[in-house]
């Protein structure tokens, strides 16, 4: 058995989730920039050249990309021979604390749904824990801003449905969400399993990598298939019109009920921000 500083824990998260909301991932940043280069409309291109102009500068400054630093989201891939001493949500939460304290990132958390009295601490943070064989243990954070949440949902579709079902559903969320989650974006999509499932499928999504490519082949097909399509239907860099409204399609399916095909969207605005360690 190998046990896990929680300490450790509390400083990791806290590191990752500032980098997260400062640092753009290089290999995001090249995709925007290509995204720029390509891009028809001339308005859509200076739109582009002033968000990597601000990915540079929230670089260079030590400063969040965006005002909206989000909910702090935690997956943690842990080991069935990992053991810790003490409350691992606290550790986490405790990290949460210090990154938007010492980061000076806005506190966005509210302690209750209906009565919207902000914790001032962004914590509690949405915590997903995956239990797997041997002494691993991985850390995933992602603060996830509003504006793009919003504009994502689960949708119960049916096996007639289909695939063209399925791509009708997200080019008309993409498309009636124009400008509101900031794209470029990066779309994640949990297809099967069933309700929950799919969500958080849609949610592990967007922490592939932007460049990456599925190893199943008709996932990998339908990825592609549906970034054309999105980069056709008009909405541009900041609902602006143009041909880049989505720099990549993520999807993760799962196994279904025979009556079933649970379909989740979830949309990440252009900045993409996650950051892995692994303990």
């Amino acid at each position: 058995m190998r046990t896990i500083d929680l300490k450790l824990v509390t400083k990791k998260v806290s590191e990752m989730f500032i980098d997260a909301c400062q640092n753009i991932p290089e290999n995001v940043l090249q995709t925007l920039q290509r995204a720029r280069d390509e891009e028809k409309s001339p308005l859509g291109k200076e739109v582009l050249s002033k968000i990597i102009d601000n990915d540079l500068l929230a670089r260079e400054k030590c400063l969040p990309i965006c005002q909206d630093t989000g909910v702090a989201v935690v997956f943690l891939t842990i080991g069935s021979e990992v053991t810790f001493e003490g409350d691992i949500h606290e550790a986490i939460n405790e990290g949460v604390r210090i990154a938007y304290r010492d980061g000076y990132l806005r506190k966005s958390v509210v302690r209750h749904p209906l009565d919207r009295v902000n914790t001032r601490d962004n914590t509690p943070a949405i915590v997903h824990i995956k239990v797997v064989p041997g002494d691993i243990f991985k850390i995933d954070v992602a603060p996830k801003g509003g504006g793009s949440e919003n504009m994502s949902l689960v949708k119960m579709l049916i096996p007639a449905d289909g695939v063209e079902g399925i791509k009708k559903l997200v080019l008309d969320t993409v498309f009636n969400a124009g400008g509101k989650p900031c794209p470029p974006v990066i779309v994640g999509l949990g297809i099967g399993g069933n309700f929950e499932k799919c969500a958080l499928m849609a949610k592990e999504a967007l922490l592939r990598e932007i460049d990456d490519v599925s190893d199943d082949p008709i996932v990998a097909k339908l990825e592609a298939e549906l970034l054309e399509e999105i980069n056709k239907c008009g909405v541009g860099p900041m609902g602006f019109g143009g041909t880049k409204t989505c720099l990549a399609v993520k999807i993760n399916t799962y196994p279904c009920h025979i009556a079933s095909l649970p379909v989740a969207i979830n949309i990440q605005c252009h900045a993409a921000r996650h950051k892995s360690c692994t303990l």
